[in-house]
């Protein structure tokens, strides 16, 4: 007998989130069946999106999430014990796979799968540079902003897992990047060890007058993760034709109603700036390249092995820590990806 642990959605989040909005259960699973296999979560992610798409998925659901999780039990020939899968089971430390029933453990169309052995990286980095925020950057980046080499970048939320990422592949690609960071512990880390050109400290620095000293000409392209008041202070410092991805807003997750537009911040007039400037701005979902996720992990992987590519890990041991880990990366104690160890 297994007896599973899982955070079910007891209330909407409004506002700030509330260890009460989340109730930790425990459930007694059944013997699997043929063609099934039990999996027992190893690394689970916690993410910005969470606070915005649970939001949508009915009380009393399992929380959503992406884990990589190791078979320990299997009646299927195709899925052997010790190997290890990623899937988007949600805060589940045990689960129970069909196969042929992907609709219960399918989330944004990527159905659990198993994953290849990759040298001495751990598999935790499938949830990071070689999971869905790798997915992110690379293809937010590049097809959102058609980077070229000389432009200057702007990053905000840069020290995050996404955020970082899109950085060093700027400097990859021969952009000038700077990056908006929420601590001078950050903005180091970005500097020296990641390769940004600048970071700027949001809470400790006049945002307007660090980035013009630190892009005297201009910015090219702005990957944006916050949102607010500090994007628009970067609008007003793009050049002509300057290319804007939005990849999220988290300055306005914990407003107390995201479906009312009377209660969400309001940020300075934009309209004008784009209009003068002829600026573009498209969002982004990473579900939209799905069928080229493949391109993204061997290319990130590569860039990783030839040293191009560096991550850094924010892990938070035990599965009853899930919530406290999900409220810290919201107010960025992590630095990276903020991860969850069973």
């Amino acid at each position: 007998m297994v007896v599973a642990k899982k955070f079910v959605i007891a209330n909407h989040f409004d506002g700030e989130p509330k260890p009460s909005d989340l109730t930790l259960v425990e459930e007694e699973l059944p013997p699997i069946k043929d063609g099934e296999y039990l999996v027992k979560a190893e690394y689970l992610s916690v993410d910005p999106y969470m606070r915005v798409y649970s939001l949508n998925i009915p009380v009393g659901s399992v929380m959503i999430g992406g884990q990589v999780a190791t078979i320990i039990e299997s009646k299927n020939p195709k899925f052997l014990v010790g190997q290890k899968i990623l899937g988007r089971l949600g805060w589940r430390s045990h689960t129970i796979i069909d196969p042929k029933d992907g609709d219960k453990t399918t989330f944004m169309n990527q159905p659990p799968e198993l994953l290849p052995e990759i040298g001495n990286l751990p598999f935790s980095l499938h949830l990071g540079v070689l999971g869905m925020p790798g997915h992110t950057s690379y293809f937010g980046f590049l097809e959102i902003c058609n980077p070229k080499a000389g432009e200057t970048l702007v990053v905000s939320g840069a020290a995050g897992a996404v955020g970082s990422h899109v950085g060093q592949i700027g400097k990859i690609k021969g952009l000038k990047v700077i990056g908006i960071a929420g601590s001078d512990q950050k903005c180091n880390w970005l500097v020296e060890e990641l390769g940004f050109n600048h970071a700027i400290n949001y809470k400790t620095e006049n945002i307007t007058d660090a980035l013009k000293k630190a892009a005297p000409q201009g910015v090219d392209c702005y990957f944006d993760n916050v949102g607010g008041e500090l994007s628009t202070i970067v609008m007003y410092q793009m050049n002509d034709f300057g290319r804007i991805a939005v990849c999220g807003s988290i300055s306005s997750y914990n407003s107390s109603d995201l479906n009312d537009i009377e209660k969400l911040p309001k940020v300075a007039l934009v309209q004008r700036i784009f209009i003068n400037k002829q600026l573009k701005m498209e969002g982004l979902h990473v579900s939209r390249w799905f069928n080229r996720f493949d391109e993204s992990t061997n290319q990130n992987l590569k860039w990783i092995r030839e040293g191009k590519l560096k991550y850094r890990e924010t892990f938070t041991q035990g599965f009853e820590n899930m919530f406290k880990a999900f409220v810290g990366m919201m107010h960025g104690e992590n630095v990276g990806k903020a991860i969850v160890k069973v």
